[in-house]
């Protein structure tokens, strides 16, 4: 009995330090995440050293929250339950702790956490070399720890993890068996699953996953798999809400945003977008002083002049699909595409001055309106620069008068 009493007080107090030391590196790490996440002005941490070593650029990807909670967080509070129940014995005493007696065997619940934490921290390493090819070492000590935790709780079970685990198990289903318990349980489980239901839909803690659903199927997107055809975009009806895109065909986030535009109008029974072109190339842009786009003005010409033979989105997905800047590759990717286009007569059209003053006119409306930038949204007298994520782009039509097609209440 001596013996044991010994060989556990060196485990608690072994398991105590490294549940200190795990605490303050998730600290850390919760540090790390914020200031990259929503501290615009942060300097790099000191675990950000290079392109792979790189604390900060793995707080910043999707991988870094789970359920919209940053991983920091579920190990801050894997290591405080941990301490919680390290300190059990102790804690069960309390008048009002006295529920806390249904841990029974701390260090079989404390080996069989330290084991599937490990297994789950493995599985995040895959993650990240092999998905966000970034290593965050801060990270990984708390891995060593997780490994370390568990070795030494596990130390003296009978049959090690695999024990551990069993009574575990054993444990849990007895602790459920007086209803008062089976209650608070149920009421523990309800609050948690309310609340990581907030944290995952809200995104408040997580940017990155907030990103992701606003943009990460269109930017991921290698082309548009919601392409229109014809002349009209959405509703034909002359009460439609009408959605004014300015746009550049050479604008990588132009890209984006016509697949948004295109996924979006098929949710809508009376939204329509008409697309206008706002070339950042000053061979037709007579507010650019320099050249930012160059071929963006003659992508334009082609797109328009498709309008003649009722193919405009045709091109205008084609043209935003096979990004060229010269007349010969437009001309080329255009009849590679066989839309059943007659590509002498565009080419005639993409010269005409009627194509030209249509290009001329947009240019010059969203230029003295101030919408210098692509891509740039107009509903109504609602100007709106810059692109907008899926959701909130919804949100803004339907600000206008755009009625969804399907509705759940």
């Amino acid at each position: 009995m001596e013996n044991e009493n010994k060989q556990n007080f060196w485990k608690t107090l072994i398991i105590g330090i490294l549940l200190l030391i795990g605490i303050l590196v998730t600290i850390d790490l919760a540090y790390i995440y914020y200031q990259a996440n929503f501290n615009a002005h942060a300097l790099p941490s000191f675990c950000s050293v290079n392109d792979f070593i790189d604390c900060d650029g793995v707080a910043k990807t999707l991988e870094s929250q789970f359920l919209g909670v940053p991983l920091a967080y579920w190990g801050l509070f894997l290591y405080s339950f941990m301490t919680m129940l390290l300190a059990v014995d102790v804690l069960k005493k309390v008048p009002f702790l006295k529920f806390l007696e249904v841990f029974k065997n701390k260090f079989h619940y404390i080996a069989s956490l330290g084991l599937i934490s490990f297994i789950i921290s493995m599985l995040l390493l895959v993650v990240s070399l092999g998905e966000i090819h970034k290593l965050c070492v801060m990270c990984v000590v708390t891995y060593i720890l997780n490994l370390i935790i568990g070795l030494v709780a596990a130390h003296g079970i009978k049959l090690h993890f695999i024990g551990a685990l069993k009574q575990s198990c054993i444990d849990f289903v007895e602790a459920l068996k007086p209803w008062p318990y089976r209650i608070a349980f149920c009421v523990v489980m309800i609050c948690a699953f309310i609340f990581l239901h907030w944290t995952y839909t809200s995104a408040k803690f997580s940017p990155a996953l907030e990103f992701h659903r606003s943009f990460g199927e269109f930017v991921n997107a290698d082309h548009n798999p919601y392409p229109a055809k014809g002349n009209v975009l959405g509703s034909k009806s002359k009460d439609a809400v009408v959605l004014e895109v300015y746009s550049d065909f050479r604008c990588p986030i132009c890209y984006t945003n016509n697949i948004i535009v295109h996924k979006v109008v098929r949710e809508f029974k009376n939204v329509r977008v008409e697309h206008h072109n706002m070339p950042l190339d000053n061979t037709c842009n007579r507010f650019m002083s320099g050249q930012f786009h160059r071929g963006a003005c003659i992508n334009a010409q082609y797109a328009v002049a498709a309008k003649n033979q009722n193919k405009f989105w045709d091109v205008e997905n084609l043209l935003f699909d096979n990004p060229a800047a010269e007349e010969d590759k437009i001309i080329e990717n255009i009849q590679n595409a066989k839309i059943g286009i007659d590509i002498e007569q565009l080419k005639k059209d993409a010269k005409s001055k009627e194509v030209i003053d249509d290009i001329k006119k947009d240019i010059d409306f969203a230029g003295e309106k101030g919408m210098l930038g692509t891509p740039s949204m107009k509903i109504g007298e609602d100007f709106q620069m810059g692109v907008k994520g899926y959701p909130q782009l919804k949100e803004w039509i339907i600000k206008h008068g755009g009625q969804p097609k399907y509705r759940l209440f």
